[in-house]
Protein backbone atom coordinates (compact mmCIF):
# COMPACT_ATOMS: atom_id res chain seq x y z
CA UNK A 1 0.00 0.00 0.00
CA UNK A 2 1.24 3.49 -0.80
CA UNK A 3 1.89 5.97 2.00
CA UNK A 4 -0.82 8.39 0.80
CA UNK A 5 -3.36 5.55 1.01
CA UNK A 6 -2.49 5.03 4.67
CA UNK A 7 -2.86 8.74 5.24
CA UNK A 8 -6.30 8.64 3.66
CA UNK A 9 -7.24 5.73 5.92
CA UNK A 10 -6.16 7.68 9.01
CA UNK A 11 -8.21 10.67 7.88
CA UNK A 12 -11.23 8.43 7.31
CA UNK A 13 -10.97 7.03 10.83
CA UNK A 14 -10.64 10.52 12.32
CA UNK A 15 -13.75 11.68 10.43
CA UNK A 16 -16.10 9.26 12.16
CA UNK A 17 -18.77 11.37 13.85
CA UNK A 18 -19.93 10.25 17.26
CA UNK A 19 -23.05 11.31 19.12
CA UNK A 20 -23.60 15.06 19.03
CA UNK A 21 -27.07 15.00 20.54
CA UNK A 22 -28.15 18.48 21.63
CA UNK A 23 -30.52 17.36 24.35
CA UNK A 24 -34.28 17.63 24.58
CA UNK A 25 -35.69 20.08 22.11
CA UNK A 26 -38.39 20.98 24.59
CA UNK A 27 -35.90 22.88 26.73
CA UNK A 28 -34.79 25.11 23.88
CA UNK A 29 -37.88 27.32 24.11
CA UNK A 30 -39.03 26.87 27.66
CA UNK A 31 -40.17 30.46 27.97
CA UNK A 32 -41.70 32.92 25.56
CA UNK A 33 -39.34 35.57 24.16
CA UNK A 34 -39.36 38.87 25.97
CA UNK A 35 -40.47 41.96 24.13
CA UNK A 36 -37.68 43.83 22.34
CA UNK A 37 -36.53 46.84 24.33
CA UNK A 38 -34.36 49.80 23.25
CA UNK A 39 -30.63 49.33 23.87
CA UNK A 40 -29.15 51.74 26.37
CA UNK A 41 -26.32 53.99 25.09
CA UNK A 42 -22.78 52.83 25.81
CA UNK A 43 -21.61 53.89 29.24
CA UNK A 44 -25.10 54.71 30.46
CA UNK A 45 -26.10 53.49 33.89
CA UNK A 46 -28.28 50.42 33.87
CA UNK A 47 -31.87 51.36 34.50
CA UNK A 48 -34.72 49.20 35.70
CA UNK A 49 -36.68 47.80 32.74
CA UNK A 50 -39.82 49.71 31.94
CA UNK A 51 -42.84 47.51 32.60
CA UNK A 52 -44.96 46.81 29.56
CA UNK A 53 -48.37 48.43 29.89
CA UNK A 54 -51.15 45.90 30.17
CA UNK A 55 -54.63 46.41 28.94
CA UNK A 56 -57.76 44.83 30.35
CA UNK A 57 -57.97 41.06 30.55
CA UNK A 58 -59.97 39.67 27.66
CA UNK A 59 -62.61 37.32 29.07
CA UNK A 60 -62.62 33.82 27.65
CA UNK A 61 -59.17 34.02 26.05
CA UNK A 62 -56.43 31.94 27.66
CA UNK A 63 -52.81 31.24 26.77
CA UNK A 64 -50.80 28.07 27.27
CA UNK A 65 -47.33 26.97 26.16
CA UNK A 66 -46.83 23.21 26.24
CA UNK A 67 -43.13 23.56 25.42
CA UNK A 68 -42.77 26.05 28.23
CA UNK A 69 -44.64 23.83 30.68
CA UNK A 70 -42.54 20.79 29.80
CA UNK A 71 -39.26 22.68 29.88
CA UNK A 72 -39.97 24.41 33.19
CA UNK A 73 -41.44 21.40 35.00
CA UNK A 74 -39.45 19.13 37.28
CA UNK A 75 -40.24 16.10 35.15
CA UNK A 76 -39.19 17.92 31.98
CA UNK A 77 -35.85 18.83 33.52
CA UNK A 78 -35.43 15.22 34.65
CA UNK A 79 -36.05 14.00 31.10
CA UNK A 80 -33.43 16.41 29.78
CA UNK A 81 -30.86 15.14 32.25
CA UNK A 82 -31.71 11.51 31.51
CA UNK A 83 -31.41 12.04 27.75
CA UNK A 84 -27.97 13.57 28.23
CA UNK A 85 -26.99 10.61 30.40
CA UNK A 86 -28.10 8.17 27.70
CA UNK A 87 -26.20 10.18 25.08
CA UNK A 88 -23.05 9.99 27.20
CA UNK A 89 -23.43 6.23 27.52
CA UNK A 90 -23.82 5.87 23.76
CA UNK A 91 -20.79 8.07 23.18
CA UNK A 92 -18.68 5.95 25.53
CA UNK A 93 -19.64 2.84 23.56
CA UNK A 94 -18.79 4.46 20.23
CA UNK A 95 -15.58 6.06 21.50
CA UNK A 96 -14.28 2.67 22.59
CA UNK A 97 -14.82 1.28 19.10
CA UNK A 98 -13.27 4.34 17.50
CA UNK A 99 -10.19 3.92 19.68
CA UNK A 100 -9.91 0.34 18.51
CA UNK A 101 -10.06 1.45 14.87
CA UNK A 102 -7.41 4.10 15.44
CA UNK A 103 -5.16 1.55 17.16
CA UNK A 104 -5.45 -0.87 14.25
CA UNK A 105 -4.85 1.88 11.69
CA UNK A 106 -1.74 3.07 13.57
CA UNK A 107 -0.43 -0.49 13.79
CA UNK A 108 -0.94 -0.94 10.06
CA UNK A 109 0.95 2.27 9.38
CA UNK A 110 3.84 1.11 11.53
CA UNK A 111 4.00 -2.30 9.81
CA UNK A 112 3.59 -1.14 6.23
CA UNK A 113 7.21 -1.90 5.33
CA UNK A 114 7.26 -5.38 6.81
CA UNK A 115 4.05 -7.00 5.63
CA UNK A 116 2.99 -8.22 2.22
CA UNK A 117 0.92 -6.04 -0.10
CA UNK A 118 -2.07 -8.40 -0.11
CA UNK A 119 -2.07 -8.48 3.71
CA UNK A 120 -2.01 -4.68 3.83
CA UNK A 121 -4.93 -4.50 1.42
CA UNK A 122 -6.99 -7.01 3.42
CA UNK A 123 -6.36 -5.17 6.68
CA UNK A 124 -7.15 -1.82 5.07
CA UNK A 125 -10.43 -3.19 3.73
CA UNK A 126 -11.32 -4.58 7.16
CA UNK A 127 -10.60 -1.24 8.83
CA UNK A 128 -12.64 0.66 6.25
CA UNK A 129 -15.56 -1.70 6.81
CA UNK A 130 -15.22 -1.15 10.55
CA UNK A 131 -15.27 2.62 10.02
CA UNK A 132 -18.43 2.37 7.92
CA UNK A 133 -20.13 0.15 10.50
CA UNK A 134 -19.21 2.53 13.30
CA UNK A 135 -20.61 5.53 11.45
CA UNK A 136 -23.84 3.64 10.85
CA UNK A 137 -24.01 2.75 14.53
CA UNK A 138 -23.47 6.41 15.50
CA UNK A 139 -26.30 7.47 13.16
CA UNK A 140 -28.50 4.74 14.65
CA UNK A 141 -27.79 5.86 18.20
CA UNK A 142 -28.73 9.43 17.29
CA UNK A 143 -32.04 8.25 15.84
CA UNK A 144 -32.66 6.16 18.94
CA UNK A 145 -32.06 9.16 21.19
CA UNK A 146 -34.39 11.31 19.11
CA UNK A 147 -37.11 8.66 19.39
CA UNK A 148 -36.46 8.28 23.12
CA UNK A 149 -36.85 12.02 23.58
CA UNK A 150 -40.06 12.10 21.55
CA UNK A 151 -41.64 9.30 23.58
CA UNK A 152 -40.59 10.89 26.88
CA UNK A 153 -42.14 14.22 25.89
CA UNK A 154 -45.31 12.42 24.76
CA UNK A 155 -45.49 10.82 28.20
CA UNK A 156 -45.31 14.26 29.82
CA UNK A 157 -47.98 15.54 27.45
CA UNK A 158 -50.35 12.81 28.58
CA UNK A 159 -49.88 14.06 32.14
CA UNK A 160 -50.46 17.67 31.09
CA UNK A 161 -53.63 17.16 29.06
CA UNK A 162 -56.09 16.46 31.91
CA UNK A 163 -54.60 19.30 33.97
CA UNK A 164 -55.01 21.71 31.07
CA UNK A 165 -58.59 20.62 30.40
CA UNK A 166 -59.48 21.19 34.05
CA UNK A 167 -57.89 24.65 34.12
CA UNK A 168 -59.56 25.54 30.82
CA UNK A 169 -62.92 24.92 32.46
CA UNK A 170 -62.03 26.59 35.77
CA UNK A 171 -60.86 29.78 34.01
CA UNK A 172 -63.96 29.88 31.79
CA UNK A 173 -61.82 29.82 28.65
CA UNK A 174 -63.53 29.87 25.29
CA UNK A 175 -60.34 30.29 23.23
CA UNK A 176 -56.91 28.82 24.02
CA UNK A 177 -53.90 30.37 22.28
CA UNK A 178 -50.52 28.74 21.79
CA UNK A 179 -48.20 30.58 24.17
CA UNK A 180 -45.21 30.00 21.88
CA UNK A 181 -46.89 32.20 19.27
CA UNK A 182 -47.82 34.98 21.70
CA UNK A 183 -45.22 37.64 22.51
CA UNK A 184 -46.98 39.04 25.57
CA UNK A 185 -50.10 38.23 27.53
CA UNK A 186 -51.53 39.32 30.84
CA UNK A 187 -50.27 36.83 33.46
CA UNK A 188 -53.78 36.06 34.61
CA UNK A 189 -54.56 34.79 31.10
CA UNK A 190 -51.57 32.42 31.03
CA UNK A 191 -52.34 28.91 32.25
CA UNK A 192 -48.74 27.70 31.90
CA UNK A 193 -47.47 28.47 35.45
CA UNK A 194 -50.46 26.74 37.05
CA UNK A 195 -50.04 23.71 34.80
CA UNK A 196 -46.37 23.53 35.84
CA UNK A 197 -47.31 23.77 39.53
CA UNK A 198 -49.88 21.00 39.26
CA UNK A 199 -47.62 18.86 37.08
CA UNK A 200 -44.80 19.11 39.64
CA UNK A 201 -47.22 17.93 42.33
CA UNK A 202 -48.28 15.03 40.13
CA UNK A 203 -44.99 13.67 38.75
CA UNK A 204 -41.32 14.59 38.91
CA UNK A 205 -39.67 11.68 37.08
CA UNK A 206 -40.27 8.30 35.48
CA UNK A 207 -38.00 5.49 34.40
CA UNK A 208 -37.06 5.10 30.75
CA UNK A 209 -34.13 3.82 28.70
CA UNK A 210 -32.85 4.42 25.20
CA UNK A 211 -35.08 3.07 22.46
CA UNK A 212 -33.52 0.35 20.29
CA UNK A 213 -33.90 0.38 16.53
CA UNK A 214 -31.42 -2.41 15.78
CA UNK A 215 -32.69 -4.74 13.10
CA UNK A 216 -33.48 -8.25 14.43
CA UNK A 217 -31.12 -10.97 13.31
CA UNK A 218 -32.66 -13.14 10.61
CA UNK A 219 -32.00 -16.85 10.44
CA UNK A 220 -29.76 -18.11 7.69
CA UNK A 221 -31.51 -19.93 4.82
CA UNK A 222 -32.23 -23.48 5.89
CA UNK A 223 -31.52 -22.66 9.54
CA UNK A 224 -33.58 -24.03 12.39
Amino acid sequence: MKRNQLGLLAATVASVSLIAFSGVAMAQSATRPAAVRPTAPAGAAAAAPTPIPQGPVIPGICVFSEEGAVGLSAVGKFVGQRIQQLASQANAELSQEKTGIETDASALEAQKATIAEDVRQQRTLAINQWVTALQRKADLRNRELELTNQKAVQRISTEINPLLRQLYIQHNCSLLLNGQAVLEAAPVMDLTPEVVRQLDARITQFAFDREHLDQPQTAAPGGQ
